[in-house]
């Protein structure tokens, strides 16, 4: 993270200041840690931001952090092919077809569950994905589609619920993804029918075999951002039906709610970006079910070529609307969360604390939940509930073990309440454990190996231990 060598006199002006700065951080991080420790200990494992964590590679310095907001506004980046030679067999032809990508994606995924109650969850599935996008016609037009499967290799009847497969532990096959893209100028594109977002509240969660796809249509731009200018980024639009993750038809976002009629969701917002100033605001309304509004800031602080600082702020509100026809009756919640990373050489230490609000549990019924503390099991966002965690991810490449990550996690979560009574709900804590391997080898790039543990204490309960296992071989084979 070194400073810009034209700049060098200002960044000796400013160091001390980010000097004090990094000791207060240093402070926060000795102090909450020690707090940490003064916890009753329970394991259990986590990941912060979980559906992000499932799409993302461990960063290993705050620069490689994504936010809710920013992967909102991101393309993914395209990987190189693995078959060149047949690239370059169309490169005479019209950009339609020249610039064509086809893309496999192989993934296997075990699955195993242990219940509060004893009961079991296990599956094990083979399948993945094919997608196809074509380049730009008139260098106005481009046409997408992605085909997805999961297939049982093990699912006993008696032992449903991974979300593997669908419910009855049956394979099923699905096209998720049929689209249309309008260029209408550059950066500023028109997204129509069934497509994939990652917004913080409509977004993949791809975090089993297949991602959550959803039927629209959709507007979105970016302004700026290039040699440090400000940035903007914005997209609205309407979300009519969502495929879930196990599921092979679309079905209204109501019903996905909970809601026993027929409506979709109306969202909008954007995205400011200057240097290492980041803030955002995104707003989702369904008439008659639920209005969700989102916003979140971060500041990323460089102090020297191998320690980094990010600080990030988000807050929630949902509320019913109109008829109230999710839950029949009015409600209200919200939830904030702060959150402070420091990175030096290949780790990244996180501390994150959210707090919602009494009135009511936090709904999240179209994605991965978006709060600092949303982890491989829980997502620590009912009625009252405070949740403070602490991480730590490391990239072994220091030992030559390229391509290896790690992290660990505890999450401790207090004062919970049924909203309906108001009595209290026993505490809970969460501790993660996770291991990948992506490897860098040309022939085995896209190649990602993952194991992930999770325990999960609840307190003064009858029944006070989930155990979540899982292996997850995932493999991204980019064809043309």
């Amino acid at each position: 993270m070194s400073a810009n060598s034209e700049n060098r006199t200002a960044w000796t002006l400013r160091l001390t200041v980010q000097e004090l700065l990094a000791v207060l951080a240093t402070v926060f991080f000795i102090t909450a840690l020690a707090f940490l420790a003064t916890l009753p200990l329970g394991s259990t494992p986590v990941m912060a931001q979980e559906y992000i964590q499932d799409q993302e590679p461990v960063p290993e310095s705050v620069d490689e952090i994504v936010s809710p907001i920013e992967l909102s506004f991101r393309e993914k980046p395209r990987i190189p092919r693995f078959f060149p030679w047949l690239k370059e067999q169309l490169k005479d032809t019209p950009a339609f077809f020249r610039d064509t990508s086809l893309n496999l994606n192989v993934r296997t995924y075990y699955f195993d569950r242990e219940k509060y109650d004893d009961s079991k969850s296990v599956a094990w599935t083979l399948g993945g994905s094919l997608s196809y996008q074509s380049g730009w016609f008139l260098d106005r037009f481009s046409l997408g589609t992605v085909f997805y499967t999961s297939q049982k290799l093990l699912g006993p009847p008696d032992q449903d619920g991974t979300l593997l497969l669908k419910p009855g532990q049956e394979s099923y096959s699905v096209v998720g993804q049929i689209y249309g893209k309008v260029k209408v100028f550059e950066n500023n594109f028109i997204n129509l029918y069934r497509y994939q977002y990652n917004t913080p509240f409509i977004n993949q969660n791809d975090s089993r075999m297949t991602p959550n796809t959803f039927e629209g249509y959709t507007f979105t731009g970016a302004y700026g951002g290039k040699d440090d200018a400000p940035g903007f980024n914005y997209g609205f639009g309407y979300i009519d039906k969502i495929k879930p993750r196990n599921s092979d038809h679309f079905i209204p976002m109501s019903e996905a709610a909970g809601a026993t009629v027929d409506r979709g969701v109306f969202v909008g917002g954007g995205k400011v970006s200057y240097k290492g100033i980041t803030f955002g605001a995104i707003d989702y309304y369904s008439n008659d079910i639920i209005n969700i509004f989102y916003s979140e800031g971060s500041y990323k602080l460089p102090v020297t070529d191998s320690f980094g600082l990010l600080f990030s702020a988000q807050f929630t509100d949902q509320r019913s609307t109109g008829q109230d026809l999710l839950k029949g009756f009015s409600f209200k919640a919200n939830q904030l969360g702060l959150k402070a990373d420091a990175s030096y050489r290949s780790a990244v230490l996180t501390l994150a604390f959210t707090h919602t609000t009494h009135g009511a549990d936090m709904q999240n019924p179209w994605s991965g939940y978006p709060g600092y503390t949303s982890v491989q099991v829980q997502d620590f966002d009912r009625a009252g509930e405070n949740a403070f965690m602490a991480k730590l991810s490391y990239n072994f490449k220091r030992f030559g073990l390229e391509g290896v990550t790690a992290y660990t996690l505890f999450v401790h979560g207090w004062n919970r309440v049924d909203p309906a009574t108001g009595n209290p709900v026993p505490n809970e804590n969460e501790f993660d454990a996770d291991i990948q391997w992506r490897p860098l080898w040309k022939f085995l790039k896209g190649l990602w190996f993952r194991v992930r543990y999770a325990n999960v204490h609840q307190y003064e309960a009858p029944n006070n231990t989930m155990n979540d296992f899982r292996v997850i071989v995932n493999y991204d084979w980019p064809l043309l």
